[in-house]
């Protein structure tokens, strides 16, 4: 390899793509151009950095199999970026297998971390786990170490093991220093920000504020009973009863709770379950038979008492009744967290990553963007959906994936 290819890629490791493209940008060759496609993608021209890549993995011959290896692993971590989450697992294996087999760990540690990271995105927390365990981050680069730190962040915030999650980002801003590569500072410092913003709320006696995420933790292992409307689940610190599938029961719940140590009234209750302005006497006779099954469904934690005016929930054991809400609550909540990273996301991607129908997807993002929420630029398949961050919260609560004890 040539000094011209050697500088080149020493400047990219260095974070540093336009000294990278002063030596290559008018070289042709295969290396050249896979060195100029890195480059284009940490400068965020991801479309021309992917049409580079692909050049150059047909440019390089058969035997050239590590530089064939390093241009998958480059490709899907534009892949990644793009939010194009339907990138193949079984070529980034492939990838990763053949550059352990020729000594390249670095890159192939980081094609590990790339499908990790994609496990993190789409919730698919425990598989990520067991994939993390197998790495070990010692014999790493600084910019590696620091990657591996935030996935394991990543994973502590989704699992609300807030201590875990602030020792990892002190461990990732260390490594990102001692690299000195300024865009992995700042997502490091980015990711910082999540445990330091308001991430739920706290609803209880007619009243509602906000809780970071240390304190959403603090809270669901106190002597609580929780209606967790992030996960439409009511729980306490041992035990979840999840009512995802039964949102009616949900809706009385909540009620109940947010009402609580007061009841509700009966008219009150048909309108939150059933969405009825009056409540005529099929109404009530519904009412009757949906409070006894969430009567039972609860029978571990509260009873559901009658009153003259409608209903009250009476825990067994717990010392207080509270709710625990989403910081902004939306119809399409959980499409607008994902949006909310900043990144360009397909349907598809956003379908996968909900485990929604992309039809289904397709509708929330139209509402969306009706409302002016979110914007779309591109036509058919390369259409890409986009929207600023909800200022001052963080989205932890609003991705679809277990909380502790699921």
């Amino acid at each position: 390899m040539d000094s011209l290819i050697t500088a080149a890629g020493r400047a990219l490791a260095a974070g540093d793509p336009l000294g990278a493209l002063k030596r290559v940008a008018l070289r042709d060759d295969a290396p050249a151009l896979a060195l100029r496609g890195i480059a284009m993608a940490q400068l965020g021209d991801l479309v021309r950095a992917k049409a580079l890549l692909r050049i150059a993995t047909r440019a390089f011959s058969p035997k050239e199999a590590v530089a064939r290896a390093r241009c998958v692993v480059a490709e899907a971590e534009i892949a990644l970026v793009s939010r194009d989450l339907g990138f193949s697992a079984k070529a980034l294996d492939a990838a990763q297998a053949t550059l352990e087999a020729h000594g390249d760990r670095v890159n192939a540690a980081h094609a590990r971390y790339l499908e990790v990271r994609r496990l993190l995105l789409i919730g698919h927390l425990d598989e990520a786990e067991r994939r993390l365990a197998v790495l070990d981050p010692t014999p790493l680069p600084p910019a590696s170490r620091a990657v591996h730190e935030l996935v394991v962040a990543g994973i502590a915030m989704r699992r609300l093991r807030t201590k875990a999650a602030r020792e990892a980002l002190v461990r990732a801003e260390r490594a990102a220093r001692h690299a000195a590569i300024p865009a992995l500072i700042a997502e490091v410092e980015g990711a910082s920000l999540v445990l330091n913003t308001p991430a739920a709320r706290l609803i209880a006696n007619g009243e509602a504020r906000p809780l970071l995420l240390e304190e959403v933790e603090r809270l669901l292992a106190s002597d609580a009973l929780v209606v967790d409307a992030c996960r439409h689940a009511v729980r306490d610190a041992t035990k979840v009863i999840s009512l995802t599938t039964r949102p009616v029961l949900f809706a009385l719940a909540r009620a109940l709770a947010e009402a609580w140590p007061n009841d509700v009234p009966r008219g009150t209750l048909v309108a939150r379950a059933f969405r009825g302005k009056h409540a005529d006497e099929s109404h009530r006779a519904r009412l009757r038979v949906e409070i006894g099954r969430l009567r039972r469904v609860l029978r571990t934690f509260a009873d559901i008492s009658a009153t003259r005016e409608g209903f009250a929930l009476v825990p067994r054991s717990a010392r207080k009744v509270i709710v625990l809400a989403r910081p902004v609550e939306e119809a399409h909540a959980a499409v607008l967290a994902f949006l909310a990273d900043g990144e360009s996301w397909s349907s598809s991607a956003l379908a996968l990553a909900l485990g929604a129908s992309q039809r289904t997807v397709q509708r929330s993002l139209d509402e969306l963007a009706a409302a002016g929420k979110v914007q779309f630029f591109g036509r058919g398949r390369a259409r890409r959906w986009v929207t600023p961050p909800v200022p001052g919260f963080a989205t932890t609560l609003l991705l679809p994936a277990p909380l502790p004890a699921d």
